[in-house]
Order: C-alpha cells, then structure tokens, then sequence
C-alpha cells in the first residue's frame, strides 16, 4: 500500500522518518486526564451506533443486546480461533429466545451494511477534502469503492425483492466464487440467497436506510476519537485542520478492512498525510495520537466485551437458578459450560 497516494508526494520513510520514541513518550505525558472521560464516551456513541443494525435486522433483540452481542463477539473473535465468535453469538440468541438461525442472519446482513459504508465513505472524504490537492489515484480509488458500495445496495434490494431475483443474485455470485473455488457449487449458493430472502427480506427493507445512516455516523465517531486524540495531545486546528484530519481518515477507511482495522498499514498512510500537512515538527505528537486512538478503538471494545460476557454468564446462570427453583423452563447453557 502507497501511502503517498493520499497526498501527491512522500513515502512512509521519507516523510515520517526514523521515529524519536522519546518524543513520542513525552507527547502522551501531555495527554490530559480530562480528555480520557471524552475519549470514552465517544468510544460509548460509536459502539451504540455500531449495534444498531442488528437491533433492526433481529427481530425482538433490541439495541442493548444487540451492543451485548457486538462486543462479546469482538472479544471471543480476537482471543479465539474460527468459529468462537460465531458460537458465542448463537449461545447468547438462544439464551434470549431468539432463533440462533435468524439471528445470524442479521448478523450476515449486518456485515453486508458495513461493507456498504466502508466503501461509500471515501467519497465523503473526497467531499470534505475539495479544492485540496490529492493524487488522482486516490481520487480514482475513493470512486471505485463507491462503486462496489452501490453493487453491495443493489444486489440487496434485489434480493428483497423477490424469489426469481434472489435466486439470480445467488447462483451468479456462486459462479463468480467458482471461478476462485473449486468447492463452491451456484446452486446451492442459489438456495442459501433464497431461504437468506426468506428469511430476511421484510427487515431488510425496512432496516436498511437506518442501519446505513447508523454505521456512517459509526464512522464518523471514529474520526472524532483520533480528532480528540490529536487536539488533546497538543495537534492544533492551525496546522491540521478538521478536513484534513476527517476527510483523509475516510479517504484511507477501507484500509480497516486488513487484520486488526488495518494496525499499522491504515496508521502509516495516516500519519503519512498528516505530518505532510501539519509539518515534521508535530511528527511525535500526531503518532502518540495514533497510539491512544488504537488504545482506545481497539483495546476499548475488548474491555466492554469482557465485561459484557461476564454479566451475560451470570445472568444466565442465575436464570437457570431460578428456573429450577420454580420449574420454569431453563435457559441454554452458556458457551463452554457443560450441557
């Protein structure tokens, strides 16, 4: 990945250089304590617009499960092989009454939504960035991926619209996967999309603008932790302006598609633009303000999923307590607990 081609020169060597971790170190001394109360509840607002497309695809979830669910699964995903996050979330839908097979679904749908904004939200950083100087590629690019955003939208709409069009969506992106693998069969691609329409057409259609409109404020949350971060540590507005900051955090957004959010590759792009902006001088405080919105963006979550398992374990087996007190039926065990 060229980061340079957010801006029309320099490289990651070239421009950021051989890092000064003193600096850096004395950089996030002047971080305040004041700041670190904002820092968390912006992480709070993006995390409760994050959970709003599953309350709106799962019907009878809710938006606080649905948080409860997000963050669980975050955590179990990170510190667990394949397929743990998926089974903690079918423990935590059968726990609350809900089918493990449509939950899932919304959990599906939820991530399609995501695609969706992750690759419509470089052309807002375009908007915000007019009259800058950018290279063309990246211009070229932040286009590209609005179009694969608009082809996610519109296989979606087809697919809620009717059996004869989901069974096209389905069995033609299971060609398109055949050609890459051998094993995947446009039938039965064909009768996942379809029994997936069943399933999910009425929510889709009612939920999508919403969820849409949730994961973009989402992302925007995002750009305001490492705004905060920068302001705080001491990036004044003077040097890197609000635009800069936001529309090339957009622009570089699909970066977050790599391991981890893109770790590393999407911060060096970043860091890249903004020392080009704001100067070498701010260099040690623009990368210490990397390193608290990480803390923050990642480590957050993990620390919520944490807690958000360890009181969904216990409410489960304080609701089985009770249960067999008064021979009421119990809820299903928690993941990892014996049956």
């Amino acid at each position: 990945v060229e980061a340079g081609d957010l801006v029309q020169r320099g490289d990651v060597i070239g421009l950021v250089g051989s890092v000064e971790w003193s600096q850096v170190g004395a950089a996030l001394g002047r971080l305040s304590w004041t700041a670190i109360p904002l820092l968390i509840a912006l992480l709070f607002v993006r995390q409760g617009f994050n959970a709003v497309p599953l309350s709106r695809f799962v019907a009878g979830l809710g938006w606080w499960r649905s948080v409860q669910n997000d963050v669980t699964a975050n955590l179990i995903g990170t510190v667990a092989p394949p397929p743990g996050d998926v089974v903690i979330r079918v423990s935590m839908f059968r726990s609350w009454g809900i089918n493990p097979v449509d939950g899932m679904a919304g959990v599906t749908l939820n991530s399609l939504t995501f695609y969706v904004i992750r690759f419509a939200v470089p052309s807002l950083g375009l908007v915000l960035l007019v009259g800058e100087e950018l290279a063309a590629g990246r211009v070229w690019l932040a286009i590209g991926s609005l179009a694969v955003s608009a082809i996610i939208v519109v296989a979606l709409i087809l697919v809620s619209r009717g059996d004869r069009l989901a069974f096209l969506v389905g069995r033609t992106a299971g060609r398109v996967a055949a050609r890459f693998r051998e094993e995947a069969d446009p039938d039965k691609w064909a009768e996942a999309v379809l029994d997936f329409r069943a399933r999910m057409s009425t929510r889709l259609t009612r939920g999508l603008p919403t969820s849409l409109l949730a994961l973009a404020a989402m992302v925007v949350a995002d750009g305001f932790i490492l705004l905060t971060a920068l302001r705080t540590i001491g990036v004044p507005a003077e040097a890197l302006p609000l635009v800069w900051v936001l529309g090339a955090f957009l622009i570089a957004y699909p970066l977050t598609a790599m391991p981890l959010a893109g770790l590393g590759i999407l911060d060096a792009a970043l860091i890249v633009v903004y020392v080009e902006v704001a100067g070498a001088a701010l260099e040690s405080e623009i990368i210490a303000a990397f390193i608290v919105w990480r803390v923050i963006t990642l480590g957050g979550p993990l620390v919520l999923g944490l807690i958000s398992l360890s009181w969904w374990r216990w409410r489960t087996r304080s609701d089985r307590a009770v249960a067999a007190t008064t021979g009421e039926p119990a809820p299903p065990p928690a993941a990892g607990e014996d049956r």
